[in-house]
């Protein structure tokens, strides 16, 4: 099982909606990163975060909304990056095959 899972999950003082909330703060963490490491969809985080976060722990909300909103603000750049590291791994693969 997961160490995140277990250390924020296997919290029974915690609700899941926290669990999430507290991982995606302690680890700069996305929406997509976060549902990979709890084993959930994304769609369940994001409910989780604006719909039940939102009115059961609201300092902890806004926390979250801040690195969300940062991410959110950055993710054209890794887009950006994702997309150039692409193209040279397609350019090395290709160049290997060319030489003898």
């Amino acid at each position: 099982m997961n160490e995140f899972y277990i250390k924020y999950h296997g919290n029974t003082t915690l609700s899941r909606c926290e669990a999430l909330g507290q991982y995606i703060i302690d680890n700069n963490a996305t929406v997509r990163s976060t549902a990979k490491v709890f084993g959930i969809s994304k769609s369940t985080v994001h409910k989780d975060i604006t719909k039940v976060l939102k009115h059961t722990n609201r300092n902890l909300y806004n926390q979250v909304a801040m690195v969300l909103q940062t991410n959110k603000q950055e993710r054209h750049i890794r887009g950006g990056i994702a997309t150039r590291d692409k193209y040279q791994s397609i350019r090395q693969l290709n160049s290997t095959k060319k030489s003898p």
